[in-house]
Parts: structure tokens; C-alpha cells; sequence
């Protein structure tokens, strides 16, 4: 599996890419991070931030909430 969502359940943004994985009927890892951002290790450690969500597509990581959206739709849409 190429893409790894990192995210918070309470996260609207989060959501919102979750959203859009499930209409494009992608599969995902599903990482839930801990809320404390302090604590998110694994992100900082793949994006160099503590901020969710972060999308990784292979070697691509995506940050903000537009360009995950943005990359899905250009990525994956077959419209």
C-alpha cells in the first residue's frame, strides 16, 4: 500500500482527506497519531512538522490539507 495517512480522529481537516480517499475508493494506512503534538514522533519524522494531516504517497509527502486534496484529485481521479 503507497499511501499513509497520518491524522487525529477530531480533526476536521482530517476529515475532509479522509473523505476524499473513501470517494475515490483508495486504500490507505490509517495511522492515528497521538493528540499531543509533541508526541507525534512518527510525523515529525516523515514531514519535519508535528501538524495533521499528512498524507505520504511513496516517496511524495504532503502537508496541507490543499495539496493532499489537490494531489489526490490529479493522482487518482479517473474524471
Amino acid at each position: 500500500m503507497s499511501l499513509t495517512l497520518y491524522h487525529v480522529s477530531w480533526c476536521h481537516e482530517c476529515a475532509v482527506v479522509r473523505e476524499k480517499l473513501a470517494e475515490l475508493a483508495l486504500p490507505y494506512e490509517d495511522v492515528v497519531v497521538p493528540d499531543a503534538r509533541p508526541m507525534r514522533i512518527e510525523v515529525h519524522a516523515i514531514s519535519g512538522q508535528y501538524y495533521v494531516p499528512v498524507l505520504k504517497d511513496g516517496d511524495t509527502v504532503l502537508t496541507e490539507t490543499q495539496d493532499i486534496l489537490t494531489h489526490l484529485a490529479t493522482q487518482y481521479s479517473t474524471q
